[in-house]
């Protein structure tokens, strides 16, 4: 008797030992951690100021502080899906709520999901990686320069950001623009189109820059090769096989899927005009998703590199996709770390829309959170140090800034407001208050803190994103250069 009580009482047959005549004490069960709510109770800053305490943050104050109307979160840990969330609005004073099913646009988190196709193409046989693109296209053709006589752009050099090609990104149309065709946009045609034409302008192979010109290049080529639309292929190479089931490259989205989608918001967190912007560069910036479709191609992609499954790519060919081809990319996407810590993804903004990417293939953990407003791109980063956190993300932790000292006459040198129009209008103000410096840019809701890391070189405190100055003879500064030096902006006065 006392050893079958021993047995039920160790299963949590209490009600039955007791019957039995067992009198030993139950011993307290601590209740499941729940990491959701502390994710959401835990933001905290990419980035540490060396000197300064760190802080944490709810979500609902962050989203407050950057007049944030909606967020959608979706994270992965042990290979599998643990929890999606979404909240807020769709649009900012209308009743409907975010959920995890509400699509965003993903912006330049579009071209890696793109890249998939063009791998799949490659492995059928229909392209390769390492020819001349003017090999397949047909209803356009690049221009042959002085760049191009010796080295050819090729799709191996467009995933990876070193074919030459210029045009950083694309401010998208208005929804009720009449749009350009993609030869047109590569063209520069004005004035239908409102983007610089792409064309080379450095010796293919020489250098990494970020080209979203050359990943609308490889749409073409995907689209002349197969005579289909891109959305269909997509749909048909990529979207389907990894069960991204809620996810569309259709631009403008059918006027049957508008519910489904968030709005767009600027800094303020007021509705753009005709809700969203709308991106014939569809490669490069036009997929609509979630984050729950995000991670199931992340967790595709990882199945392939892992010989597990080949439903996108074969394992050889994942490896080739996940292995740096010029630092810091491999054929699409951004790669970062080392053994368990070994991680890849993207990043993406589009007119009112944010959004981040990361999975940890060694480990099987990741997240991906997508925005609704231009003032909140900082929070992308707060969330994914939360979950970071919360999950124990091996080598995953906030950098540390180490502030240089600068007195304000010197800094005074640098001040000042910085234009451009192109490849988009950009205006970026730097200014002081007493002894604290800050940066005004498009993207943030307000004045950002920035600290000097050397002479002329600046970090967010924030999310740690560094940029520089370009500084004249007698050290008044001429631009401020951005985008990890694929950007510059001079200044105007």
């Amino acid at each position: 008797m006392e050893s079958n009580c021993r047995t039920m009482f160790r299963i949590g047959c209490v009600a039955a030992a007791t019957l039995t005549g067992c009198q030993q004490a139950a011993t307290p069960v601590a209740p499941p951690v729940d990491h959701q709510a502390n994710v959401l109770a835990g933001l905290r800053a990419p980035v540490l100021v060396k000197g300064r305490s760190p802080v944490t943050w709810t979500l609902a104050e962050r989203m407050a502080h950057y007049k944030l109307p909606g967020i959608s979160i979706a994270v992965v840990d042990s290979g599998r899906i643990v929890w999606a969330r979404g909240v807020g609005l769709k649009v900012a004073g209308e009743p409907d709520s975010i959920t995890p099913t509400t699509l965003f646009e993903a912006g330049s988190i579009s071209k890696p999901v793109a890249q998939t196709a063009m791998l799949r193409l490659v492995e059928q046989g229909r392209l390769s990686l390492d020819s001349s693109v003017n090999v397949y296209l047909t209803s356009w053709k690049l221009p042959d320069n002085k760049f191009t006589a010796k080295e050819k752009v090729t799709l191996r050099r467009i995933a990876s950001h070193n074919a030459g090609l210029t045009v950083h990104g694309f401010p998208g149309y208005a929804a009720t623009d009449s749009l350009p065709t993609v030869p047109e946009i590569l063209d520069g045609k004005k004035p239908r189109v409102n983007t610089p034409a792409v064309r080379v302008d450095t010796f293919p192979g020489a250098i990494w820059r970020y080209s979203g010109g050359g990943t609308t290049i490889m749409q073409l080529v995907l689209t002349d090769v197969t005579g289909k639309s891109f959305p269909t292929l997509l749909k048909e190479l990529v979207l389907d096989p990894a069960g991204m089931t809620n996810s569309t490259y259709e631009q403008p989205i059918p006027a049957a899927r508008i519910a489904e989608t968030s709005g767009a918001h600027n800094a303020e967190g007021k509705l753009i005009p005709g809700r969203w912007h709308v991106y014939p560069e569809m490669a490069a910036a036009g997929l609509w998703t979630t984050p729950t479709d995000l991670l199931k191609w992340a967790m595709a992609i990882a199945a392939a590199r892992a010989g597990e499954s080949d439903r996108l790519l074969s394992k050889s060919m994942a490896t080739q996709m996940l292995t740096v081809h010029k630092a810091p990319t491999g054929l699409g996407p951004f790669l970062d770390g080392s053994g368990r810590g070994f991680r890849f993804g993207h990043g993406g903004a589009d007119e009112g829309f944010y959004a981040d990417l990361l999975y940890f293939p060694e480990t099987g953990q990741g997240a991906a959170v997508m925005i609704n407003g231009d003032g909140g791109p900082p929070i992308l980063a707060e969330v994914m140090q939360a979950i970071g956190a919360e999950y124990g993300w091996p080598e995953y932790r906030p950098k540390e800034i180490v502030p240089v000292a600068m007195d304000s006459t010197a800094f005074d040198q640098l001040a000042g407001t910085y234009r451009t129009t192109t490849p988009f209008p950009l205006e970026v103000q730097v200014t002081r208050d007493g002894s604290t410096f800050y940066l005004e840019a498009p993207g943030r809701a307000a004045k950002t803190e920035i600290v000097p890391t050397g002479p002329a070189t600046f970090a967010t405190v924030t999310d740690g994103q560094p940029f520089s100055f370009t500084v004249g003879a007698k050290g008044r500064a001429t631009a401020v250069v951005l985008g990890g030096g694929s950007l510059t902006v001079p200044r105007v006065k």
